[in-house]
Order: C-alpha cells, then sequence, then structure tokens
C-alpha cells in the first residue's frame, strides 16, 4: 500500500516536536509564548494543508505571522480607540 501523507495538524505536531530541544532552554515565558505560536499555526491547518511547500516550516512561519498582524491590529484598534476617547488622537 502507499503512503498516507501526513494531515497539516500532524505535520505542525511534527515540526513543534523537531523545536523541543531549542524549547527545552527558553525561559518558561518564552516555552508559553512558543507553544502559543504552534498553536497559531495549527489554527491554520486548513490553509496549511493547501500550501505545498518542500519546507513545512515556511507554511507554519506565515500562519504564525498572521495570527501576530490580527494580534497588532486589534491593539492598534484599541489604542485609537482610548486615544480618541481621551481627547489625544
Amino acid at each position: 500500500m502507499g503512503r498516507t501523507a501526513l494531515s497539516a495538524t500532524q505535520v505542525v505536531l511534527r515540526e513543534q516536536a523537531n523545536w523541543s530541544k531549542f524549547r527545552r532552554v527558553l525561559r518558561k515565558e518564552d516555552q508559553e509564548a512558543l507553544d502559543e505560536l504552534f498553536e497559531a499555526a495549527r489554527y491554520h491547518a486548513a490553509a496549511l494543508s493547501y500550501a505545498s511547500k518542500p519546507t513545512p516550516l515556511e507554511p507554519i512561519l506565515i500562519s504564525m505571522l498572521v495570527e501576530h498582524h490580527k494580534a497588532i491590529r486589534a491593539l492598534e484598534t484599541r489604542v485609537k480607540k482610548l486615544e480618541e476617547k481621551r481627547g489625544d488622537g
């Protein structure tokens, strides 16, 4: 029988496991941040499955960046609203 391709979630989990030694030497808060980044990548598993790249880490990193950009935009919107409320903006 032929081999079955890994699901996008499995690819992310495998990549996360590959970074386990790196993670181990990080401070606790940095370990938590790295774990959250991989969670963000798993959130985009459907999109990852369509990104046929020879290096699985590339679409994983892009997924992480998308989530970071969304968080930054949300914070910028919040700051802008607070500044307008105070009369700074």
